[in-house]
């Protein structure tokens, strides 16, 4: 039976392996996988990991010298791991999807949350304050919402929209034809959406694609609402156009420092973080800790993928869910 170091290992995640698995001794390590822990996957031909993880060249020697030769990414991004370095070195697979409907239904939970002030009704109603005062929102229907990014997460938040009565708009370099999107260019998604909704990759493209130069061109009072990659958003450009009240608020399931802070307990302790200390202070802004995949369905599915990209390696099959390195032309 081969041996599987797990690293970054949460309760969720053993239910569904342990339910699932057959073939594989796992190691569960409770730690991310950096340089200085890599050496926990001594032993193991094969190491999963996870999207806060410390790939870097220096990890990776760290796997390949106590012998792993399959990294399995439980995740759909990799934008964590030297893809570069680890060509020829290491085989790289990943869950390119697990649940959508996950993803974009936290992402119009948050915007209901915000918009509402469900939050801060839940708050008050636990101390029978039933004061309605500072709880009016808008509505949904009639405001057009901008999708960046239009792949299956994308289109579903789309058709939630449309639910609602939104009128959609969206961008993305690479169209999908055959869903009936309405396509514009990113400065046009900027100027005329009540909701900027990103559902891209981070890409060298798409780092910092909203920036300040992006957030001028917005509707005073836009919301932003981010559950795709933290870097997506210049942090430092949101909040001084949140304390300017140039925008009218953001959704964040994800931080572009989040790494060494999400899915950790830090309550007790304080964060040296102060742009997201501050952001977490504004009463129109919520944080989540990247939790939009957090559903029983796509717990499973991650199990499933995983193992199957690693029954497929120690078969000696293609690799179906492998990632590649390919130059930037």
């Amino acid at each position: 039976m081969e041996k599987i170091a797990f690293f970054d290992t949460k309760q969720y995640d053993k239910i569904w392996f342990n339910k699932l698995n057959t073939n594989y001794d796992i190691k569960y390590i409770s730690y991310k996988l950096t340089p200085d822990t890599a050496s926990a996957a001594r032993g193991c031909k094969a190491a999963v990991a996870f999207v806060n993880d410390t790939i870097t060249a220096e990890t990776i020697d760290e796997l390949c010298a106590v012998g792993v030769k399959i990294l399995a990414m439980r995740c759909s991004g990799y934008n964590n791991i030297d893809l570069k370095y680890a060509k020829d070195k290491l085989h790289v697979v990943r869950v390119p999807t697990y649940s959508p409907y996950a993803v974009a239904e936290h992402t119009m939970a948050l915007l209901l949350t915000l918009n509402r002030k469900i939050h801060k009704a839940f708050i008050r109603t636990r101390d029978f304050n039933f004061s309605l005062s500072g709880l009016t929102g808008f509505d949904l229907y009639g405001k057009t919402a901008g999708v960046i990014g239009t792949g299956q997460i994308g289109r579903i938040f789309i058709d939630i929209c449309k639910g609602f009565g939104m009128k959609v708009i969206a961008y993305d370099p690479y169209p999908v034809d055959g869903y009936g999107i309405d396509y514009v260019p990113l400065d046009t998604l900027f100027e005329e959406s009540d909701i900027i909704s990103l559902h891209c990759p981070l890409t060298e493209d798409t780092e910092y694609i909203v920036n300040e130069a992006a957030i001028a061109k917005m509707k005073d009072g836009a919301v932003i609402l981010n559950t795709s990659r933290g870097k997506l958003i210049e942090s430092d450009a949101l909040l001084q156009a949140l304390k300017d009240k140039k925008l009218g608020g953001a959704c964040l399931d994800v931080y572009e420092d989040e790494n060494a802070i999400f899915f950790e307990d830090y309550s007790s302790t304080v964060v040296n973080d102060d742009v997201l200390s501050l952001l977490l202070s504004l009463p129109n802004v919520i944080v989540t800790s990247h939790q939009a995949f957090l559903t029983n369905e796509a717990l499973q599915k991650i199990a499933e993928v995983t193992l199957f990209n690693l029954d497929q390696f120690f078969k000696g099959e293609s690799l179906k869910n492998a990632v590649i390195y390919q130059e930037q032309e």
